[in-house]
């Protein structure tokens, strides 16, 4: 197998293959701001962030090259390009100090798509990629059953969504019910029992919608996942945005694989986005949203933040 050397984009001893996985995390990058048509907008930034020594939790960004050359391949994701991703997710195994698939020490991981131009909520995401039933039970005795089953049931429902095309609003209706029958309003007032007895409800939704079970191997969740994100740049709600907003030129999106920080491990946790200056009227303050002890950033349920710059 290559080996990857990043001084020169080639694949070291295949001097005619290019590089296609960047890795990044704690200091080290193969990638920089100014590889935007290669790397994607969000690939670019976190490779630059760890270069100059930001705290940003190790990864590996596909480029926007192995997109095309998965489209104009047939949507077939080559045994080279699976070989390189496998080499890069060793160094962000090797950097965490934990493995994909390992209940003992598990790495799970977010998969997110990422293109030179900014394309919001056009394109999918999966969060804590590598979760099964033996991977769970030891992240509930690391860090809590409950951040444990709640990680669970999201990914569940998240990958069934993007990846095996089952439609949200049957996992939205188990949670329902269960809140239901439990007399609650809030996610968050659910117990771990609670979550634990909603993964079951939810691995019975791919068996009723797709005949088949929830793909537990860590591996190939992985796979079906870097799949899902480049399928995407061609869904429809994608083509449509470039052509509203005439955006050519562009081979594809990146896909970024990133080491999960959890929003949803207690009052203490959350998720959000901010900006240095407001987007819309371009003034000097600070500006952003987010969520207590969630992972998911809903438009219709977020908390505004504003401070003086």
């Amino acid at each position: 197998m290559a080996s990857e050397d990043c001084t020169n984009g080639l694949i070291k001893g295949n001097s005619s293959v290019k590089k296609r996985v960047f890795v990044f995390g704690k200091g080290r990058s193969d990638g920089n701001k100014s590889m935007k048509a290669l790397l994607g907008g969000k690939g670019a930034n976190l490779a630059e962030m760890a270069s100059i020594g930001l705290s940003v939790p190790p990864g590996l960004t596909i480029s926007t090259e192995a997109c095309e050359e998965y489209v104009s391949g047939g949507k077939k994701l080559s045994d080279s390009l699976w070989d390189e991703v496998m080499i890069a997710f060793s160094f962000v195994e090797k950097e965490m100090g934990a493995l994909l698939g390992d209940p003992l020490r598990p790495l799970l991981v977010s998969v997110r798509s990422g293109a030179a131009i900014s394309m919001p909520g056009m394109m999918d995401t999966v969060l804590n990629l590598g979760l099964n039933d033996e991977v769970v039970s030891g992240l509930a005795s690391r860090s809590g059953k409950r951040l444990a089953y709640d990680s669970y049931r999201r990914f569940l429902d998240m990958f069934g969504d993007v990846v095996m095309g089952i439609p949200h609003n049957l996992f939205e209706e188990k949670l329902q019910n269960l809140k239901d029958e439990r007399r609650i309003n809030l996610d968050t007032d659910l117990t771990s029992s609670d979550l634990k007895d909603l993964v079951e409800e939810y691995k019975n939704v791919y068996i009723s919608s797709k005949g088949e079970s929830f793909p537990s191997d860590p591996k190939l969740q992985l796979k079906l996942a870097i799949q899902a994100v480049f399928d995407s740049w061609d869904s429809p709600r994608a083509v449509k945005y470039r052509n509203i907003n005439q955006i050519t030129g562009l081979k594809g999106t990146a896909v970024n694989i990133q080491c999960m920080v959890f929003g949803n491990m207690g009052d203490s946790s959350g998720t959000g986005v901010l900006f240095t200056r407001n987007p819309s009227t371009g003034e000097k303050k600070l500006y952003g949203e987010f969520l207590i002890n969630a992972q998911v950033l809903p438009a219709s349920s977020c908390r505004i933040i504003r401070a003086n710059g």
